[in-house]
């Protein structure tokens, strides 16, 4: 009999077969079913100048995949959607102590984890174009994990497999780049993750953090609230990305008492390279980085601490990845790379390899076009 797991992986992969198989559905865009909603939703989150919009569309901007480690910075095209599947895995042997040090991979300390770690998130978002400045999006997400202890006694092995959090957003991007001058686009990100995993009684990932993926990081099983800015520049070959988040986590339980875990910031740089404009091929180095602040915005003091940690709250993880891009048609684009640990403290010392399909469709017929 397969295990939940398998039998997720088996829908994910059947759904995805059968939306590609199948034509684009003719989905109504929301002016067409409420102009006065429409005009609102316009008159709360301020659109660019249509000039802008359509400037930026005629100028270089080839359709490929882009960043793996972030959400996508450009909005999607008014009615146009995307799925795209994702797998992350974690795999993770050794841990920093309680300063940033280089990684193990890039000669850094070899300290023992108090647990080895292999773990895999599949997530799939699934965003829309509301307007051409606004997009929502839904994400949901499975972990499956397995760890030992450092001395690999199989009774203390431990594995679970469940739904995982789920996470709630939307993107608006006020200023669309000038290809002319500096100006690049800036796009705002809101966003809150909802605790299905402990809904679903998911058993928690050593360490409290599901395998670095696509959004920002957020602890396991906590309901959180997320903010974020992102600018993109395009200047032909390459495209670079910025982006920086801070999350804040709503107060959990424990055995009958309260939990306070620190803030958090992620941040995000990446370089895309674009070797062949009319494939979408080309490679990507991204920088990313997360850190457990000493502080909460609500003021309560924090009695989580990081992990191997008594006291100290406070951890950080620095990685880079490369990756490739590879556009298949003009509606489906893959990419994948691996994640190395370039610094940390207070965390695992991991690798995460990656891989991902993204399938496009337009409103009412339209070509998908590039954001």
């Amino acid at each position: 009999m397969l295990s939940a797991g398998h039998r997720y992986i088996g829908v994910i992969f059947f759904c995805t077969v059968v939306t590609i198989a199948s034509p684009g559905p003719s989905w109504a865009d929301l002016d067409d079913i409420s102009p006065s909603l429409y005009n609102l939703v316009n008159r709360i989150f301020r659109p660019a100048p249509e000039e802008d919009i359509a400037k930026y569309r005629r100028r270089w901007n080839p359709f490929a995949a882009g960043p793996m480690l972030n959400p996508a910075i450009d909005i999607q095209p008014k009615g146009q959607t995307v799925v795209h599947p994702y797998v992350f895995g974690e795999i993770g042997h050794m841990r920093s102590g309680n300063q940033l040090t280089a990684g193990n991979f890039f000669g850094g300390p070899s300290n023992d984890s108090p647990f080895h770690l292999n773990a895999s998130l599949f997530l799939l978002p699934i965003e829309y174009g509301l307007t051409d400045s606004l997009e929502v999006d839904i994400a949901f997400s499975w972990v499956d994990w397995f760890a030992t202890q450092q001395n690999f006694d199989q009774n203390s092995t431990r594995n679970a497999n469940g739904l995982g959090d789920t996470t709630i957003f939307m993107k608006h991007r006020p200023i669309i780049q000038d290809h002319d001058t500096w100006r690049p686009s800036v796009t705002f990100y809101h966003s809150i993750s909802l605790p299905s995993s402990d809904w679903a009684n998911t058993t928690g990932i050593p360490g409290g953090f599901a395998p670095f993926g696509r959004l920002p990081s957020t602890r396991f099983g906590d309901l959180e609230f997320t903010e974020g800015i992102m600018m993109r520049k395009n200047i032909r070959p390459f495209r670079f990305e910025a982006a920086a988040y801070y999350s804040y986590g709503t107060p959990g339980s424990k055995d009958g008492m309260n939990t306070y875990g620190g803030d958090l910031v992620n941040w995000r740089l990446s370089m895309e390279h674009v070797l062949d404009d009319s494939k979408g091929f080309g490679y990507i180095i991204e920088v990313v980085g997360l850190h457990g602040l000493g502080w909460r915005l609500d003021g309560h003091s924090i009695n989580i601490p990081a992990p191997g940690q008594t006291s100290n709250p406070t951890f950080s993880m620095i990685g880079v990845q490369p990756s490739f891009e590879y556009k298949f048609s003009n509606n489906i684009v893959i990419a994948g790379g691996v994640l190395f640990t370039v610094a940390s403290q207070n965390q695992i010392d991991a690798v995460y390899p990656n891989f991902t399909l993204y399938y496009y469709w337009g409103s009412k017929g339209r070509p998908v076009i590039m954001r």
